[in-house]
């Protein structure tokens, strides 16, 4: 395992993160604990969850199994706070409030004394940024919280982040985590060269564009029930599968097919050769899944690829819609 720098930090990390959103939910307790015995096994020290995964089953989870594993030590553990955790008006969101409830309750679902790295999981208008970056910096005085970073910020709201952290001597944030895919590469405008300017670890969620680019899913008005793009209750996901996303899927099959590793490795490994990307997140649902994603860190991508995908997605562009769907067209805009 080829280990790789976490922005400026000093941390090294795997070059792929086990994203935990799967467990305790669709993924069996026990399932979810053989899939991190096996990352770990195999070098992976980069774990990601939240707290809104599957009602906070996913850290109890991830919490357990470290304690099963005694691998704790040798882990960087991410979880993140903003997402809905009760009927209460004021149990969501980036408030000082809600952040240091959150994170005393992320602590004893996961049965640690420290975070690693502690993430918004979206931004919060509303909210002044220098309100919640007070509150991470006192959770990293106290010992609670190592680091801190975003997820689905738009790249004005983290350099705005910055500049008051700067400007306040607060604690900054060292890391983001947007949607970036052969589908959707819109984060090449500014918001990966953003990342490299100011030191930022990116990772990557949604690799694979929700599953799109595995080559499991076939061209008809409906998937296979089960599947994620087949699933009727969740009407939004459809934004993120398209005619175009299939484009990409024609385009490098035979190429992955030439080089004997499947769609999703080689849909993979470009994502984790990308200027700027530090380390795609991973969501497994099976053991299977992920020995399949295990295996693009084994492969190489070239010209080849980088031409057959501009020819269907040039840079910059986008054939599916993460973060419209995901969010609404409301929070930001890239």
């Amino acid at each position: 395992m080829n280990y790789v720098p976490f922005g400026r930090t000093g941390v090294n990390v795997s070059p792929l993160v086990l994203g935990c959103m799967m467990f305790g939910g669709r993924t069996s307790p026990e399932d979810s604990y053989t899939i991190i015995d096996h990352a770990i096994d195999a070098g992976i020290n980069f774990l990601d969850t939240a707290n809104v995964y599957n009602a906070g089953k996913s850290e109890e989870v991830v919490g357990e199994a470290l304690k099963r594993n005694g691998k704790r030590g040798s882990i960087f553990l991410a979880t993140k706070v903003n997402g809905r955790t009760s009927d209460d008006p004021n149990a969501l969101g980036n408030s000082r409030l809600h952040i240091v409830e959150a994170c005393e309750a992320s602590l004893r679902r996961l049965q640690v004394d420290h975070i690693d790295l502690y993430q918004f999981h979206r931004p919060s208008p509303h909210i002044a940024i220098d309100e919640s970056l007070r509150a991470m910096d006192d959770l990293i005085s106290a010992g609670k919280v190592r680091y801190i970073g975003t997820s689905n910020f738009g790249s004005w709201q983290v350099v705005e982040s910055l500049w008051a952290a700067k400007e306040l001597g607060l604690n900054r944030f060292v890391s983001d985590q947007s949607p970036y895919n052969m589908a959707d590469r819109r984060m090449e405008r500014e918001h990966l060269p953003m990342c490299e300017t100011y030191g930022l670890a990116q990772v990557p969620w949604s690799p694979l564009a929700g599953g799109g680019l595995t080559g499991k899913y076939v061209r008809a008005k409906s998937q296979a029930v089960g599947t994620r793009f087949g699933d009727e209750t969740r009407p939004n996901m459809m934004r993120r599968f398209s005619d175009g996303v299939l484009d990409i899927v024609d385009a490098i099959s035979p190429i992955a097919e030439a080089r004997d590793c499947t769609v999703a490795q080689l849909a993979l490994a470009w994502v984790m050769g990308r200027p700027g990307v530090t380390a795609p997140l991973v969501g497994p649902r099976t053991l299977e899944q992920f020995q399949d994603n295990l295996g693009a860190i084994d492969v190489e991508v070239d010209a080849e690829v980088d031409a057959a995908l501009d020819a269907v997605v040039p840079p910059g562009e986008h054939v599916a819609e993460f973060y419209e769907a995901s969010f609404g067209p409301n929070l930001h805009r890239w």
